[in-house]
């Protein structure tokens, strides 16, 4: 494996966030000098926290799964998760809502699920729900050590014997076509594979290997911080610091300074030059490269679609609903390509609806709730002008929540903010989208881009630009790769 070369022993890294935090702490286990620059007053990054009148909203994922990383993170300096985080194993994971105004829970177990499936769909459907299950165990046991929790330097490192079995075991065929091969009930194969939006692409254009996804958000378990999503990064960033790692808030850094094929320190708005051996960039890939690096990507990717969510801090309750919602439109496949072809909103949307106070009410005033409402939407520059539409898109969405189980939602609401696309590539991501670089076949494994800066020799990126992709728990797995880049070197500490 590639390393890091020269003295690695005092370590910067640009933002806070969960990779960023991560790194540090992975890299404050070795001895490491680390100090993290993060623009913003608090930790986080995506992983953020808003505050408007009593109200806490997490303002990045929703969704915690694979706890595992997170513990593995703490362990890296000594530390127990359970010291620094109260983890709840959501039971249902997940509720989905159907057009025709059935529901069904993925529950904690596998069996559970089984019966809630026989329940709705028949004890054939539910057989057919425990093959899949199987399949997509031994698929995630079959990808994860070979091609997701590890490193490359060439795109030849992927050949081997398991890519054979991997391309065997179906891997290599179409996600839709794989799930319909166990499931024939449209509402059980639409549960088990809508996950490949979250590495943005639709399923009947997904590889079948993206049913790990299914498999760590439905079959392993989804959990939920007390406190909100955004306690993990405020208990990683304090757990970071007690290990030796500054952080710097309030600390814009506008540019890497390079000397040859050498970082040799980061400048802040400022005025600040901050010294460094290595430089580990957790902004987003391509706007690191840009405003950064001061140098272009040498490829142009193709980007996941994006999407528009509404905090909400409303007066009013709902029986029918969970913590985690998903409320399908009648259509689907047709809905993909209207925000990944045709460029425009779906015309009927699937939505995801979380409503975190349901397990820890602590994150609203008394008597109060909170719903975040996400709606898949095109990437920049495609799209409406939200500037424009922004308000009004959220407005429709109500209304169509109003049809779906919400009514009055709109009417109980006390605190609304709107995220658009547009405010996405306002905060810095590329292309307005949160999950960055779509996972095509051409964009994952030792084809997505790599960890290591081309033609420098001690610039590391970590996050969910680069291997092995997007969401929480591969977020956790960039942040040990880039660290065993640096750490894995000759260059130690003292020299």
């Amino acid at each position: 494996m590639r390393t890091v070369t020269g003295p690695t022993g005092s370590v910067v890294i640009v933002g806070a966030g969960l990779g960023g935090l991560a790194c540090a702490m992975r890299l404050a286990g070795t001895g490491r000098q680390v100090t993290v620059l993060e623009r913003a007053s608090a930790p986080g990054g995506r992983m953020g926290q808003l505050v408007v009148d009593g109200y806490r909203f997490d303002t990045g994922p929703t969704v915690l799964t694979m706890p595992d990383l997170l513990g593995e993170t703490f362990h890296a300096v000594g530390e127990r998760m359970s010291d620094w985080l109260d983890l709840i194993r959501l039971d249902p994971a997940y509720r989905a809502h159907f057009a025709d105004g059935s529901t069904l829970d993925i529950r904690a177990s596998t069996t559970d699920t089984a019966t809630e499936i026989a329940r709705l769909c028949g004890p054939r459907e539910a057989d057919g729900y425990l093959r899949f299950a199987d399949y997509a165990r031994t698929l995630y046991h079959l990808e994860w050590n070979r091609f997701i929790d590890r490193d490359f330097d060439r795109p030849w490192d992927l050949v081997s014997s398991d890519l054979a079995r991997l391309a065997a075991y179906g891997g290599f065929r179409r996600l839709s076509a794989k799930v319909s091969g166990f499931l024939r009930d449209p509402r059980t194969q639409r549960v088990f594979s809508f996950q490949s939006l979250y590495a943005g692409v639709p399923p009947h254009r997904a590889l079948a290997l993206y049913a790990v996804i299914a498999y760590m958000d439905t079959i392993a378990g989804v959990y939920f911080p007390c406190g909100g999503m955004h306690a993990v990064a405020a208990a990683l960033a304090a757990a970071a610091v007690r290990h030796g790692v500054t952080i710097d808030y309030d600390r814009e850094v506008t540019g890497v300074e390079i000397a040859g094929s050498r970082a040799r320190a980061v400048r802040t708005r400022d005025g600040g030059r901050i010294r460094a051996d290595v430089v580990v960039l957790n902004p987003d890939l391509p706007v690191a490269y840009r405003d950064l690096l001061n140098r272009p990507l040498r490829r142009r990717l193709r980007y996941s679609p994006s999407c528009v969510v509404m905090h909400l801090g409303t007066r009013k309750a709902y029986a029918g609903a969970s913590h985690h919602n998903i409320h399908f439109g009648d259509a689907w496949r047709g809905t993909f390509d209207d925000i990944t072809r045709r460029g425009q909103v779906m015309s009927d949307p699937s939505l995801l609806v979380t409503n975190p106070t349901r397990t820890d009410p602590s994150l609203a005033p008394p008597g109060r709730e909170i719903y975040y409402v996400l709606a898949p939407a095109p990437s920049l520059p495609a799209g409406p002008d939200w500037s424009r539409t922004g308000q009004a898109y959220a407005d429709d969405l109500l209304r169509v929540l109003a049809d779906r189980g919400y009514p009055g939602l709109g009417e109980a609401t006390d605190v609304r903010k709107v995220v658009t696309p547009a405010d996405w590539a306002q905060a810095g991501l590329a292309a307005g989208t949160p999950f960055a670089a779509a996972h095509t076949f051409s964009q994952s494994g030792p084809l997505r881009p790599g960890n290591l800066a081309p033609g420098l020799d001690n610039v590391v990126f970590v996050g969910s630009g680069t291997r092995p992709g997007v969401g929480v728990p591969m977020v956790l797995v960039s942040a040990r790769l880039a660290a065993e880049r640096i750490a894995a070197s000759r260059g130690r500490k003292d020299e």
